[in-house]
């Protein structure tokens, strides 16, 4: 019985150690929203609305033994954090990707509650010169991580699209529409499907984890708010480091 005591209690510390982890100080608190009520994210670059109460703040990063710790898995770790205390929003005010620190997206973000007569969606602008399109747009990126010497050519169908380094971004316009597969192979074959349609924009997040010798790529294709994000914060460092220079 001991043996089997210690047994859950040895799995419970390796899940929780797995785990992002997350700091938080409340100012005030609500009565703890339930699980289909929405909660708002707001990027870095997005303004929250100007009469939003802010509840406290919350900070996610690195445990050192952090595994499952992606962008979706840190922003849903927030928004559950947010619904504990009645909060309905999350203004993000800083993001670190992941990189040679921590291969950990982290996050700090101050936890809101709005009205929702108050905020007015923002909708984004079209994009013009995608209208009427004979083509799409794949915005590539990879962000600083573990084996940041391997680098890899990615494919859609036959046709190589770009070559993926280390703390890269690039847009590739694509001229081959319908059903395809975006592939990559190093010691191994990573591929996603893919459903490509002109005059739309697919953002692929790209990477590298442990193998038997070199290290396998990892593929995914990502929801346009957390990829433009991703995307964006990638550009921005690369800006700022060339301006410095």
């Amino acid at each position: 019985m001991r043996k089997i005591l210690l047994l859950i209690i040895g799995i419970v510390l390796l899940m929780t150690s797995c785990s992002p982890k997350l700091t938080s100080v409340m100012l005030k608190t609500y009565p703890q929203l339930q699980y289909q009520n929405e909660v708002m994210v707001f990027g870095v670059n997005e303004p929250a609305p100007p009469n939003a109460e802010k509840l406290g703040s919350i900070k996610i990063g690195d445990s050192g033994f952090s595994t499952n710790c992606g962008y979706t898995t840190v922003l849903d770790m927030a928004k559950m954090e947010a619904r504990k205390v009645g909060g309905n929003a999350v203004k993000i005010t800083q993001h670190k990707l992941p990189d040679f620190v921590s291969t950990c997206h982290r996050i700090t973000a101050d936890v809101l509650r709005i009205d929702s007569t108050d905020y007015t969606p923002i909708i984004e602008p079209i994009d013009s010169t995608m209208i009427g399109a004979n083509y799409a747009i794949i915005n590539v990126y990879r962000p600083t991580g573990t084996g940041f010497l391997v680098n890899y050519n990615l494919h859609l169908g036959d046709s190589v699209i770009c070559r993926v380094i280390d703390d890269f971004c690039q847009s590739v316009k694509v001229y081959q529409d319908g059903y395809n597969t975006i592939w990559a192979r190093t010691e191994s074959r990573e591929e996603v499907p893919i459903k490509v349609e002109f005059g739309k924009t697919y953002y692929v997040r790209c990477g590298i984890n442990m193998g038997a010798f070199v290290g396998r790529p990892t593929v995914e294709i990502v929801d346009a708010r957390t990829g433009r994000a991703e995307f964006t914060a990638i550009e921005e460092k690369k800006s700022k480091k060339n301006n410095k220079q």
